[in-house]
């Protein structure tokens, strides 16, 4: 059974989505946080898997936001450099100037399906931007690190 569980925690995470790459960046995103994550999805197909990744930290996240929290995050990786801000708008929505397709063997950008299916379900704002970075590897751990610092930012707000 798919579920997600977030706490405030050291950045633990017990994740399995199914996607090899998908679980290293949400326990990479849980150290940043530091918040503890428990995370499992049902096997199916990878985009599925992400999808309902997706889906399950939304499920897990929206109790915790109350209305207007927000947050941000300034994270790199590498070369990488990236910045995310999130907002319990009501409106669900990402903006993004990264295109990461094809990471992970995806035919598909894994962070842009993530974050759609998070920001649908949870109905926050999210604007990603990657401001500097070559390899794909690091700028998708710069964007999720990013992305759990301003979480818990947005959970102490």
């Amino acid at each position: 059974m798919s579920g997600a569980r977030i706490a405030a925690g050291r950045g633990e995470a017990n994740v399995a989505t199914g996607v090899p790459l998908l679980d290293h960046l949400l326990t990479v995103f849980a150290a940043a946080g530091r918040f503890d994550l428990s995370l499992e999805i049902d096997p199916g197909e990878p985009a599925a898997e992400v999808d309902a990744a997706g889906v399950a930290l939304g499920q897990a996240i929206a109790p915790l936001l109350r209305n207007g929290a927000h947050g941000s995050g300034v994270m790199l990786a590498a070369e990488a450099l990236a910045m995310v801000a999130i907002e319990a708008s009501g409106r669900a929505l990402v903006v993004s100037n990264a295109d990461l397709t094809g990471a992970g063997g995806l035919g598909t950008d894994i962070a842009a399906r993530l974050l759609t299916a998070l920001t649908e379900t949870a109905d926050v704002t999210l604007h990603v931007r990657l401001i500097e970075g070559e390899n794909t590897d690091h700028a998708l751990e710069a964007i999720f690190k990013a992305l759990g610092v301003a979480l818990s930012d947005a959970l102490n707000s």
